[in-house]
């Protein structure tokens, strides 16, 4: 894998954007941070945080993993083509890039629970 900074070299506009965003937070990022703050996955899990041109909802730089939360701002075609964008360059710069929809979380969250174990676990047998 690349190596990869903590953030990446973001600006100063996305540290402050991502200040905001952690202190307006949604249900959902709320109830997703619930379950993977405080190494609860064996990982440190960070929210809201600065990597290089994006604000990601959840990132673990120890897999380089990122979790972003999918509400229905994300359905249209335009979000859509903005967050393949993102989830490229993420990749390209050595990143894991899981979607999960709102109401996956809301609604199956021992299942999201899961998938975020499985994923954890995965990515752990991958580092060297």
């Amino acid at each position: 894998m690349s190596s990869l900074s903590l953030h990446q070299n973001a600006t100063q506009q996305i540290f402050e954007h991502a200040k905001w965003l952690r202190n307006n937070v949604t249900l959902t990022e709320s109830i997703l941070w619930e379950e993977v703050r405080n190494k609860k996955l064996g990982v440190k899990f960070r929210r809201q945080h600065p990597l290089g041109a994006y604000v990601v909802d959840f990132y673990c730089h120890e897999l380089r993993l990122v979790i972003e939360l999918d509400g229905e701002y994300h359905t249209s075609v335009h979000q859509q083509g903005v967050d393949q964008e993102k989830d490229l360059e993420l990749l390209g710069s050595g990143c894991t890039v899981l979607r999960i929809n709102d109401k996956e979380v809301l609604e199956k969250l021992p299942g999201v629970i899961e998938l975020l174990k499985l994923t954890v676990s995965d990515l752990k047998k991958n580092i060297i």
